[in-house]
């Protein structure tokens, strides 16, 4: 049976260790923080995410910038909600090749039915990437 997580699952996998989604595991992104709006996430890249043209594909890239995403807006709901992205755009600065990245994202508005999202990705110091996210607030 596959687990269903709860925000709150998702936030104590960011801050005190409780395993992760399976996509976050296979992603090989590791939350490392989400309160408050923010989430912080470290995403250990190696050549299976490696494209033909030698550097990570984008969907990989967007993929861990909605993961998180999704933690940080995981701090900000109550316990009876969950969530979708319903619109997910990145923007690519420079290549992004094998070592580690650093994914940030903040809730930058948040309304009764939907909430805005940015992400920076960053590699060797560097801000590779940009993703911004609409996400749907569900009641459950």
């Amino acid at each position: 049976m596959i687990k269903k997580y709860k925000t709150t699952d998702l936030v104590k996998a960011a801050n005190n260790g409780a395993a992760p989604p399976n996509c976050d595991i296979t992603l090989q992104i590791i939350p490392a923080y989400a309160k408050d709006g923010i989430a912080k996430g470290i995403w250990n890249v190696d050549e299976k995410f490696i494209n033909g043209n030698g550097v990570v594909m984008g969907g990989y890239i967007a993929s861990a910038a909605d993961t998180i995403m999704a933690y940080a807006i995981s701090s900000k709901l109550k316990e009876n909600q969950s969530f979708a992205s319903i619109n997910l755009n990145t923007t690519f600065h420079r290549p992004v090749t094998t070592g580690t990245v650093e994914v940030k994202a903040k809730v930058e508005r948040i309304g009764k039915t939907v909430a805005y999202l940015s992400a920076e990705i960053i590699q060797n110091d560097k801000i590779v990437g940009n993703a911004v996210s609409s996400i749907m607030i569900i009641d459950n």
